[in-house]
């Protein structure tokens, strides 16, 4: 009885993730060259390699990991064969991509809560999308078909999915220790995100 008392009026967990990331959220974005008049085509193609490395050693972990609780569609979300079709339509080949750097160090996803609070980070970096295709569109001509579907992944369906992952989030039966591990979870990737961009020399 004490324990329910307690959690009355505790924040839900996407308020506890929102609230434990958002000034990390916002240093990041300020570093992201997406908006600076710097940005060239060679940057471009630096910052996505820079993301490939990232996203595939991040969503390998979650996926081998078999933590992610019932309900997310894996499948329909993972972003690194996008970055790989990018990647070609920007020139590179297999030898060339699969010798990219890779970060090594990542946020310890080793609980269901904190693989929670990674995929949070992951699909929530979709909502700028349609602002970053035009961005990119209008500056240096790149399109989903010459290397920027990446940027809007999830197209028309962005809104839709991001609902319906804050559905999933909302139907996750986490105690308030499980919350703060996810929101830990969340924060290490954003750090770590930001440490590895920094390491590959493509943030401002």
């Amino acid at each position: 009885m004490h324990s329910q008392a307690h959690d009355v009026g505790a924040p839900s967990l996407l308020e506890a993730l929102r609230t434990g990331t958002a000034l990390l959220h916002v240093a990041l974005e300020k570093r992201l060259p997406f908006f600076s008049e710097r940005l060239d085509a060679d940057w471009y193609r630096r910052l996505l390699q820079a993301y490939y490395g990232f996203y595939r050693q991040v969503e390998s972990v979650l996926h081998d990991s078999g933590l992610i609780p019932d309900g997310y569609d894996g499948a329909l979300r993972v972003k690194t064969p996008t970055l790989v079709h990018d990647l070609y339509a920007l020139g590179l080949d297999d030898h060339t991509i699969n010798n990219l750097p890779r970060c090594f160090e990542l946020p310890t996803l080793d609980t269901p809560a904190a693989c929670l609070g990674a995929l949070y980070v992951l699909e929530g970096a979709t909502l700028g999308g349609q602002v970053l295709r035009r961005e990119m569109v209008q500056r240096l001509g790149v399109t989903a078909e010459n290397g920027g579907a990446f940027l809007n992944i999830y197209g028309v369906e962005t809104g839709r999915r991001w609902k319906d992952f804050l559905d999933y989030l909302g139907d996750q039966p986490l105690d308030a220790t499980a919350k703060q591990r996810a929101v830990e979870a969340a924060r290490s990737t954003f750090r770590c995100f930001e440490q590895w961009l920094d390491s590959q020399e493509v943030l401002l």
